[in-house]
């Protein structure tokens, strides 16, 4: 098949870059390159910027009814379009389609809330705040903001925990969308204009570091939106914080499991074996470390090795696939790397995802599912983001012993705990360091009403995605003090002050 050669997004209609430099997209199944998207000149980054900036006034200006109608209708061409989408994420990043499927599910869960805007941008008001004084705050749009996302949710990051809430809070966008899985998201965009969005409000590029920096400092926008490694997160922080602009940087993670001996072993294994591999473990709330009391770990290891083979590697758009490719030879080459680190450390490796073939699809980037026991405190292998299938065990005598050893991570987005002691579950949600705690829930993700609320170094900013943190990111408030007069006090010659009136 020929290779495509991608364009960006500017003004609702898809240009050709001047570039001289392309990006590879592959088949990770496959490891065929199937399009090439454009690294943007600066100048398109530029371009793109203030298409939104002047599509803000017009879209800011129309009722937050109007602007939810879009998310109304766009609703229906998401479910519409659901199987196109899943098999274009399978596709460039190795998903199986069932988790594929579950990204297109999110964005809508996002669009219903967005559709909530009239209720979610309503401020507060008091009558008589002082004598004959009213307030009243208002939630108003701030102009363009910019979405910087990572490659392993191509559809439901850009497209769900950025556009939605967004634009219909009455701000205009520009995606940076990741370079190695750009087909989904421009497919998403496609559809979000077939619902009548105006030109301009949501625009998208892909470009390298260098023009990505441009997003950072420029004076049209007023804030950016990030997801990515902990270093990249951290200096997009402080470079954007520093020209001015509200930021959310949400990070890395090595999320801890505490498994006591109280636990049910065979069901907890189960759940933990698809929060540590599933999407091949290319997500940040995975389970990648579980801290296992010493008094069952054999038995509930045991159950860990034999879930684990049972899944099933393969095609991510073969139906029966329960573990995809990781994204790209790179990623590969990155998390086998690791494997192999965690072997010289000195932890023993107990199941070895390494040099898994797939029939038909030998060029795959695929890495099966691996396990390490005896982890210790100073291995790197259980301190790092690996981001990949692999799995860390550390043995631990009790519960104090396995809380401070996951509250001792640098990253805190998320942590759970497996037990039948509702004494011990409450003390992990209590003293866990973690923004996103589960309690015998593996993937402790709240849904779209709560935020996304990652802590220490999985997160930088103030208000996190999604929930009102998401609605106060996108507004500013406003408060409005009236004061009105009858005939007979617009005569008088003294009138009191908004100070004067206070202690009245």
């Amino acid at each position: 098949m020929d290779v495509k050669r991608l364009k960006y997004s500017v003004d609702g209609e898809w240009r050709e870059s001047t570039t001289s430099r392309y990006m590879p997209v592959t088949d990770s199944s496959t490891g065929r390159v199937i399009a090439e998207a454009p690294a943007c000149t600066a100048a398109e980054v530029e371009e793109a910027i203030q298409a939104a900036a002047q599509a803000f006034p017009t879209w800011a200006a129309k009722p937050v009814a109007v602007r939810t109608q879009v998310m109304y209708r766009w609703k229906p061409l998401l479910e519409a379009h659901m199987d196109e989408l899943s098999l274009l994420i399978s596709t460039e990043l190795g998903k199986n389609l069932e988790e594929a499927r579950g990204e297109i599910v999110k964005i809508i869960e996002a669009v219903e809330l967005a559709c909530s805007a009239p209720m979610l941008m309503q401020g507060d008001s008091l009558m008589n705040v002082a004598t004959d004084h009213d307030t009243v705050l208002y939630r108003e749009p701030l102009g363009v903001f910019v979405g910087i996302v990572p490659f392993n949710f191509p559809a439901m990051i850009p497209f769900g925990w950025i556009v939605p809430l967004c634009i219909t809070t009455g701000n205009t966008l520009v995606l940076k969308l990741a370079s190695l899985v750009p087909l989904s998201g421009m497919r998403l965009l496609e559809l979000l204009y077939e619902a009548g969005l105006p030109r301009g409000v949501v625009n998208a590029v892909t470009c390298g570091r260098q023009e990505a920096e441009i997003f950072l400092k420029h004076p049209a926008v007023r804030g950016v939106s990030f997801i990515g490694s902990t270093e990249t997160g951290r200096h997009v922080y402080s470079v954007a914080a520093a020209h001015g602009k509200r930021v959310q940087a949400q990070t890395e993670a090595k999320n801890h499991g505490l498994v006591l001996r109280d636990a049910p072993l065979e069901r907890s294994a189960r759940g933990i074996i698809n929060s540590t591999f599933g999407c091949a473990g290319m997500r940040c709330m995975a389970l990648p470390v579980l801290c296992v009391e010493n008094a069952i770990a054999d038995e509930f290891i045991d159950y860990l090795v034999r879930f684990a083979k049972e899944r099933i590697v393969g095609c991510a758009y073969d139906p029966k696939t329960e573990i995809g490719p990781v994204v790209s030879g790179e990623h590969k080459r990155f998390v086998t790397g690791w494997i192999e680190r965690g072997a010289e450390e000195g932890a023993e490796l107990i199941l070895d995802g390494r040099g898994i073939v797939v029939p038909g699809c030998e060029e795959g980037f695929f890495v099966g599912p691996t396990i390490f026991d005896q982890v210790k405190p100073e291995h790197a292998c259980g301190r790092d983001e690996v981001f990949g299938p692999v799995t860390f065990v550390k043995r631990i005598d009790d519960f104090e012993e396995g809380l401070a050893l996951a509250n001792a991570s640098p990253f805190a987005n998320g942590a759970s705990i497996f037990t039948s002691s509702g004494y011990y579950a409450r003390e992990f949600a209590r003293r866990s360091h973690a923004g996103m705690v589960g309690v015998n829930v593996g993937i402790p993700v709240p849904v779209s009403f709560f935020p996304f609320a990652g802590h220490k170094d999985s997160f930088f900013g103030d208000l996190h995605i999604f929930g009102r943190d998401g609605v106060a990111f996108y507004t500013e408030s406003k408060c409005v003090t009236s004061r009105w007069f009858s005939e007979e006090e617009s005569r008088a010659t003294k009138v009191g002050t908004w100070e004067g009136t206070v202690n009245r």
